[in-house]
């Protein structure tokens, strides 16, 4: 999907940026206040935090001696958006960016910027207040994850999305066999403990794809 990346950047210009990272493995959140492009393609685990490398490899080991799986977060950041792109209904970008995500095998969830943290908070505190200083419009925060009424807003588009643990596991699991009887099954030879780690270029590749797509549609409609 790397020429989707190539258009945008041709059109959008140097601005125009996507990246993406694992926020969470398991159990175990990093901070993303101290996300730091330039240490996730450092590390096994696309982590943007630094700090939590050490942990998360401590954590990651325990699990495939035990012979189970964890799950993931993953969040892919967009910077250099146009405000425009989408529609208040039918093609609305946030709806697209989720249906996208969602068709990426093993994701079980999706959220656009505070997502289903939105429910935890006050009307204040959800709120993205705009001003205008100099001529420019700017937000106190975002919340809406970069779009507003199913239509991009200018500030940075933030997905997350949740990819459950992986389905081949040593440990033995209840299950049917194709008779309709009561068996157990147990996986062998090697698996990711974690496939969720492996989704943060597809997850990349679908942004860019749904970006590129609301951009032609902006500009066949618009121009």
């Amino acid at each position: 999907m790397l020429w989707q990346k190539k258009v945008l950047e041709n059109k959008l210009g140097k601005k125009f940026k996507i990246t993406g990272a694992v926020t969470q493995l398991g159990i175990l959140g990093c901070d993303t206040n101290k996300w730091d492009d330039k240490i996730i393609s450092k590390n096994p685990f696309f982590c943007p935090d630094k700090s939590m490398l050490k942990i998360w490899e401590k954590y990651l080991l325990s699990i495939r001696k035990a012979g189970s799986s964890c799950g993931a977060i993953i969040e892919v950041r967009a910077n250099g958006i146009p405000a425009g792109l989408g529609a208040p209904i039918y093609s609305k970008l946030d709806s697209d960016i989720a249906s996208a995500m969602m068709s990426i095998n093993a994701v079980k969830g999706v959220n656009i910027g505070s997502g289903m943290n939105s429910a935890q908070l006050s009307g204040e505190e959800n709120s993205d207040e705009i001003s205008q200083n100099r001529k420019k419009t700017k937000f106190k925060s975002n919340n809406a994850g970069g779009i507003l009424g199913g239509i991009s807003s200018g500030q940075e588009i933030i997905v997350s999305f949740a990819v459950k643990p992986t389905s081949s596991i040593l440990k033995s699991r209840k299950t049917i066999n194709k008779f309709g009887k009561n068996t157990s099954i147990s996986v062998k030879g090697r698996h990711d403990p974690c496939v969720g780690i492996r989704a943060v270029p597809v997850g990349e590749a679908m942004l860019s794809c749904v970006l590129l797509d609301h951009y032609l549609l902006h500009k066949a409609q618009c121009s």
